[in-house]
């Protein structure tokens, strides 16, 4: 498993949150909202959660 994740922030995460957001659902890294995130680097990388909002919710509660 990889902590800084495989899907690059700006080229896949973000377009992919946005439609999910527009369509009811959620997209997070398990801390914060995909979204909210200010990139550091072009090709930064992270941990992605995606898809429908109580999907993504039971997942975080399988984290904690």
């Amino acid at each position: 498993m990889n902590p800084d994740g495989k899907l690059r922030l700006l080229y896949e995460c973000n377009p992919l949150a946005f439609i999910a957001e527009q369509a009811g659902g959620l997209a997070t890294t398990g801390r914060e909202r995909v979204l909210d995130i200010k990139p550091s680097k072009l090709h930064q990388r992270l941990p992605y959660y995606i898809g429908s909002k109580n999907m993504v919710e039971k997942a975080m509660s399988l984290l904690k």
